[in-house]
């Protein structure tokens, strides 16, 4: 289950899935994308000035594929079609710009060309099956300066760069160490800017900071947990990664951080998300089937263990997180109706979302509001909202670890 169990995130097969096309030009500059098209399954990109290289890589949960070009200034073009439902164009760091286009399917590329004179990138796209997706999404990112057809496969080969560990983030934990610690995620980031409202100019990631950060003020001014966010700037995390976190650190709980978004509606209101229970089962058995079955759920190494007696490890500690899980997203949706934050009727939803299916981690996702509601929009954005929803969150907290731990003065004031 481990997000980093591999030893190496950039091993690759030679035979490209997605790749770095084009040789450095040396020259500082910028280039827009002067037209994207997708015909078929073929992506084409024309760059109003030579680009100086470009990479990608395959993500997953939702799918994507995102393509890094350097020496990119971010603009408005954008395309859709076959496998692609839409495109994003955003800024990494300076001189790297990314396009982001969101999969249909399994896809994944099969053939990449870039123009002579470096104005004109080509991917072409064809499905995949589950495995190879799989695969595709744990190579990473996959780098080379020249190409060439393999023969027999149809193929591109692609000399790699030599692997890198890859290090899981680990943000730091600020409290006082005997105490409970939650983790706060800070819904999307970085070139992922999550849903925007109706008129464009308000993102969901910045306003999932605000709150995430607004949160974990109160919870350290109330002295009785330790908190971590798992980030604290506009950076990008893939969702494996937030609630891996979560688990490297040992968290007592975890609560992701999000806006809801529904353009042509006048839909409002909160929302609390837990873990389905065909998505538990789901990863249950993801668990029980591993090859390597070194994972350490609870505190207990389950490698030694029968696949019968594993199981029912993994059931149990899967059904308690999911019922601390669920006991939490009322006591949330308790104390912050006190603070004046309106619900949807149905508060509290179910979904197999990827943030929430660490298995030994209580975790709930919040969505604080619509971004796409005029009211809810001028709310998520307000210092007094924010605050509201950082006091509901901090008396939910207290009131989950007083009832769980079941000694309030000893556990929470010492």
């Amino acid at each position: 289950m481990r997000f980093a169990s591999s030893a190496y995130r950039g091993f690759a097969c030679a035979v490209l899935s997605l790749g770095l096309l084009g040789a450095p030009l040396g020259a500082a500059h910028a280039s827009t994308i002067s037209a994207m098209s997708v015909s078929g399954n073929a992506i084409t990109m024309a760059f109003d000035s030579a680009i100086d290289g470009a990479s990608g890589l395959i993500l997953d949960t939702p799918r994507r594929l995102a393509v890094d070009i350097q020496g990119l200034t971010p603009g408005a073009m954008t395309a859709s079609g076959g496998p692609i439902l839409q495109t994003r164009v955003g800024l990494v760091r300076p001189g790297v710009g990314r396009v982001v286009f969101d999969l249909a399917g399994r896809s994944v590329v099969r053939q990449a060309s870039l123009s002579d004179d470096h104005r004109t990138l080509t991917l072409q796209l064809s499905d995949a099956s589950p495995r190879e997706f799989a695969n595709a999404a744990r190579v990473g990112r996959v780098s080379y300066a020249s190409f060439s057809p393999s023969p027999g496969n149809g193929g591109v080969t692609v000399p790699l760069d030599a692997p890198t560990p890859y290090r899981l983030p680990i943000p730091a934990v600020e409290g006082r160490a005997n105490k409970p610690l939650v983790v706060i995620d800070a819904g999307h980031g970085g070139h992922d800017p999550g849903s925007l409202s109706v008129d464009g100019r308000y993102r969901e990631k910045d306003a999932t900071l605000q709150i995430a950060r607004a949160i974990r003020d109160e919870l350290l001014k109330s002295g009785r947990v330790r908190v971590a966010m798992t980030r604290s700037d506009d950076r990008f995390l893939i969702l494996q990664e937030r609630r891996e976190i979560a688990r490297r650190l040992h968290a007592d709980l975890f609560i992701s951080v999000h806006c809801d978004s529904a353009p042509g509606s006048n839909a409002s209101g909160a929302t609390v998300y837990t873990l389905s229970e065909v998505s538990s089962d789901q990863v249950a058995a993801r668990l029980a089937a591993k090859e390597n079955r070194s994972d350490i759920i609870n505190g207990v190494d389950l490698g030694d263990t029968s696949n019968e007696v594993g199981n029912i490890l993994i059931d149990l500690t899967q059904r308690e997180t999911m019922n601390a899980s669920s006991r939490f997203a009322d006591v949330l949706q308790r104390e912050l109706t006190g603070e004046g934050i309106q619900f949807k009727t149905t508060y509290h939803r179910f979904a197999g979302l990827a943030v929430l299916k660490a298995p030994d981690v209580p975790a709930v996702l919040l969505e604080s509001g619509y971004i796409t509601d005029p009211g809810d929009l001028r709310k998520l954005f307000s210092r007094s909202y924010q605050h509201d929803l950082a006091v509901g969150v901090t008396e939910a907290v207290e009131a989950h670890f007083a009832r769980r731990l079941g000694r309030t003065d000893v556990a929470l004031n010492d």
